[in-house]
């Protein structure tokens, strides 16, 4: 199923009026309702109405998209029948396996799983595979605490994760995945490098936890200037050519990199 292309996904507490009605205005391509880590047991019930009534007063604005609590918690079931309520663009399913979204059932939004436990990233191509899956996102914190991993400046204790996400989202044919949160909200030059690697990476966005990190993060998972422009003269260069391979500007171009020069434009398109 698809989504829109989500550079900037933004979390907003689902218990919290001012924040999600600030996550609704801001300049995030996409706002998650929160209706999981971010609201505390005795609260997540209630949390159901500040989010309806949130989105009924919002206008035009990101993407709006609901956390619910994971499969087998108390709240799962009542939260997924309260987002059939809901004009949703996607749901995001938090600890996500085969099972959960096998029962999830074929109607519905596309769903953003999120991928945070060992077993999850094993089965990461069989979660991508699922049909209302658009896209999968990595949970690091609860993968870390599992696994035992130790952060670093440099990511590289998740550099095998973020490794298998994107290629079992290519291989089921997804759109690469979300990056992690970058929990220091004020590390704005942390957050860039971060960026950057995970781009690379091929990851097409990154979720975040403060409007403060929306710019940094459009930014780099936009396509530059320079980007667009190489972009546009590949797919110049190749239109109505019989040829399989052309140098352009020096360089020999093919199919997979017309491809790519046309995902750049895709994305330049926002």
């Amino acid at each position: 199923m698809e989504l829109p292309h989500l550079r900037s996904l933004l979390f907003a507490p689902a218990s919290d009026e001012h924040k999600l009605a600030k996550a609704l205005s801001s300049g995030a391509d996409g706002v998650v309702c929160d209706l999981e880590d971010a609201v505390a047991p005795p609260d997540k019930v209630g949390a159901r109405e500040v989010v309806a009534a949130a989105l009924a007063d919002a206008g035009d604005g990101p993407a709006r998209l609901l956390r619910v609590n994971a499969a087998g918690t108390a709240w799962h079931d009542d939260d997924i029948a309260f987002a059939a309520t809901l004009e949703l663009a996607g749901l995001v399913l938090p600890k996500a396996s085969p099972d959960a979204l096998e029962a999830l059932g074929g109607d519905g939004p596309p769903v953003i799983a999120i991928v945070e436990t060992a077993l999850g990233l094993t089965q990461a191509f069989e979660i991508a595979s699922r049909p209302r899956v658009a896209t999968l996102l990595l949970g690091s914190v609860d993968l870390g605490s599992e696994v035992g991993l130790e952060t670093r400046p440099d990511g590289q204790e998740i550099l095998y994760a973020r490794s298998k996400l994107t290629f079992d989202s290519a291989a089921a044919g997804l759109q690469g995945p979300i990056d992690v949160v970058h929990l220091d909200f004020r590390d704005t030059a942390g957050l860039e490098e971060q960026c950057r690697l995970a781009r690379a990476l091929g990851f097409r966005g990154k979720a975040c936890i403060h409007p403060g990190q929306i710019e940094t993060i459009n930014r780099v998972f936009s396509p530059s200037a320079d980007e667009i422009a190489w972009a546009r003269g590949v797919v110049d260069a190749f239109e109505g050519q019989n040829e399989g391979v052309l140098a352009v500007n020096g360089t020999m171009v093919d199919k997979p990199v017309v491809d790519r020069a046309r995902r750049v434009l895709r994305e330049a398109d926002l």
